[in-house]
């Protein structure tokens, strides 16, 4: 059976504080709570710019066991360079950290531009480009620029047939309510400790 991760496209947004997050939550336990209100989260900021190492280790660090991220690929690769003389970028990213999400590390989404028209042959060469596992993954990392940091780490690629669904940021701040809704119809809330804008129990946190 395919595993289902239900859960929203970033989670700092001023709006959702005191509505989503409870009154009195600090801004740096934000995503404690939010990745105990649903199961699996998209990192977003990677699209605008590379991370550090150290960055998704505490990401990784914050969040609860059999917790997913995907992560944004960098517009640089799809707005920039548009899929063209991308292996160096391409390093780049891969060593920039991403994989210090160890077995927390879901699937990396590609975003284009909507005035990106398909080319078969350069989307071909692209995709060839991909590592299939995250070992490829860690040897790619290896060919970065010299001033990123290559991954301590070989891990293993989980194999099972999993579904993504995120529910992006909106003014009316329903997307955290959406996704909730949408993993208590699928009966998938039963482990999650911190519910949209109620009060954190003690030790739901740690």
């Amino acid at each position: 059976m395919a595993a289902i991760h239900i859960g929203i496209s970033g989670w700092r947004y001023t709006p959702w504080r005191g509505d989503f997050y409870p009154k009195g939550l600090p801004q740096k336990r934000e995503l404690q709570f939010a990745s105990r209100a649903v199961n699996s989260i998209e990192i977003n900021g990677s699209f605008y710019a590379l991370q550090r190492p150290d960055r998704y280790a505490r990401w990784y660090a914050e969040t609860p066991p059999h917790f997913i991220f995907s992560v944004k690929a960098p517009r640089f690769i799809t707005h920039i360079k548009r899929l063209r003389d991308i292996h160096k970028p391409l390093a780049n990213f891969f060593a920039s950290g991403v994989l210090e999400l160890k077995e927390k590390l879901g699937p990396i989404l590609w975003q284009f531009p909507p005035n990106f028209t398909f080319d078969a042959e350069l989307f071909e060469i692209f995709l060839d480009q991909l590592p299939h596992d995250t070992e490829q993954a860690a040897a790619l990392a290896h060919q970065h620029d010299s001033h990123l940091i290559a991954p301590r780490q070989k891990l293993s690629a989980r194999k099972s047939r999993e579904v993504f669904c995120y529910f992006d940021n909106d003014i009316k701040v329903r997307a955290p309510f959406d996704a909730r809704r949408l993993l208590e119809r699928f009966d998938l809330d039963r482990n999650l400790l911190t519910a949209p804008g109620e009060p954190v129990a003690e030790g739901a946190l740690s």
